[in-house]
């Protein structure tokens, strides 16, 4: 037996994924963490219509779920005034980015992104064979102009950003990000990812147009909506492109249970609006815990607070690891200039409080 015959491309890639999890960090460590502030979940829990729906729904989970996922399609098109045609769900926006990349992009072909960006979109193009291109940030943001220029010299497939920012919490004016919509080469496809816009100043989203063949924009139901989860994630963009998703997705991903959630959560308006509240009361705490041990907070359109750390990466991972040694999970980002700092997902009192008092331990030991 000589065991699978992968192909070269599989055979090449490492065998790993861009995020360890929590839960296995807990296995590796013999202990759970006091505090969970690493994922960017919402710690404030989904809508309890949400659960209601959900609870209502594992009665039927003996039935696959709607393959075409219709009530859901019809009510996030009702939401961003589009039609349903204009909408494709999946299992988060990690697998539709998995689905679009292997739709666009071959061996070799060239995609940019940002030096330290999303690392899962990142997986999905070296698993699916594309050539990353990569461009620094610039004053902690994503560089719109220098990621066009790239783009335009390669004759890129994807060129890739989100907005707001993930891993500094930065933003984009919506006037910036629509004149790089504009700015797209011929030929080119701009995936804007906008995970985390329900946290974000009002004019951060450009006005969606859904006959705007530049550019497919991802949501989710994962922040804000407190259904990570559950893995709900959905594109917006022209209808021949969505269309073009039924010839790779897998149609029975999504779950029965899910769909129920997400649905009843997209309602809850006034849940929706109480958590934008608790997470900006989080972020506030954790940036008066960063001035109270001599750190800044960057300004945050996020669920989480990006803490300089002030000095370099390596000081960073002291205090992360130090962090982790007392029991609180946060994470940082991967690359110099960024990595720099530590980023902290907003959370209730209680569980910051445990951050309040394990910081200045974890800095001292990082000092030495």
């Amino acid at each position: 037996m000589t065991g699978p015959r992968f192909t070269p491309l599989a055979d090449s890639l490492p065998a790993t994924v861009p995020f360890i999890g929590p839960e296995t960090l807990e296995r590796d460590r013999g202990r759970p963490f006091r505090a969970r502030l690493g994922a960017n979940e919402s710690l404030f829990g989904p809508s309890p219509k949400a659960i209601a729906a959900m609870q209502a729904a594992v009665r039927e989970v003996w039935k696959y779920g709607d393959a075409q996922n219709h009530e859901l399609r019809l009510a996030l098109a009702e939401a961003h005034g589009v039609t349903p045609d204009c909408i494709m769900i999946g299992e988060g926006i990690d697998g539709l980015l998995g689905y679009l990349v292997r739709l666009v992009v071959g061996p070799g072909d060239p995609v940019v992104t940002s030096e330290g960006a999303y690392p899962t979109f990142n997986y999905h193009v070296a698993g699916f064979g594309g050539a990353l291109h990569k461009v620094p940030y610039r004053d902690d943001r994503e560089d719109p102009e220098a990621l066009i220029a790239r783009a335009a010299e390669l004759k890129a497939k994807l060129v890739y950003l989100s907005n707001p920012d993930n891993p500094m919490g930065t933003w984009l004016p919506a006037g910036q990000v629509q004149a790089m919509i504009e700015a797209v080469p011929e030929g080119t496809l701009m995936v804007l990812d906008e995970a985390y816009i329900e946290f974000a100043p009002e004019d951060t989203a450009p006005a969606i147009d859904p006959e705007n063949t530049r550019v497919i924009r991802f949501r989710t139901f994962s922040k804000a909506h407190g259904l990570a989860g559950a893995r709900v994630g959905y594109a917006i963009a022209a209808a021949p492109l969505i269309t073009a998703f039924e010839k790779v997705r897998n149609h029975f991903g999504m779950c029965r249970i899910s769909q129920a959630g997400a649905l009843a959560s997209l309602a809850d308006t006034a849940w929706l609006a109480e958590v934008k509240s608790q997470v900006a009361e989080g972020r506030a705490m954790i940036a008066r815990i960063a001035e109270a041990n001599g750190l800044s907070a960057l300004p945050s359109g996020t669920n989480f607070v990006t803490v300089d750390c002030g000095a370099d990466g390596d000081f960073a991972r002291r205090v992360l690891a130090g962090l982790a040694e007392r029991d609180v999970f946060v994470r940082m980002p991967g690359v110099a200039p960024l990595d720099r700092c530590i980023r902290i997902a907003s959370g209730p009192e209680d569980q910051l409080t445990v951050l309040a008092e394990e910081l200045p331990k974890a800095l001292a030991a990082a000092r030495g």
